[in-house]
Formats: C-alpha cells, structure tokens, sequence
C-alpha cells in the first residue's frame, strides 16, 4: 500500500508540487482581501427616504 503512495508520487511529483502552489497562492491571496477588508473603516450604508412628489 505505502509502495503504491509513493510510487504515485514519484510519478505525479511536479503536477503534486504545482498543485499545492496554486492553493497555497488562492488561500494567501483570499486570506489578504478578508483582511484588507476587515481593516478599512468603512462608513455603514444609510437610507434616507426623500417625499418628492407627495
């Protein structure tokens, strides 16, 4: 069983290596946006109701 693991890996190592570097770069990349995000201080969004025509 350990044989065929390692085999597949030796066999699939770039495409592995390629793999986890793409995912690696999508969490780092969502991880500094919902942070940025989190740090800017945004004025809430208010609702003002305006009579023009009644």
């Amino acid at each position: 069983m350990l044989s065929k693991i390692s085999r597949f890996v030796k066999d699939y190592q770039s495409d592995i290596i390629l793999f986890v570097a793409v995912f690696l770069i999508a969490l780092f990349s969502f991880a500094l946006g919902y942070l940025s995000a989190k740090m800017e201080d945004k004025q809430p969004i208010q609702f003002e109701q305006n009579n023009y025509g009644k």
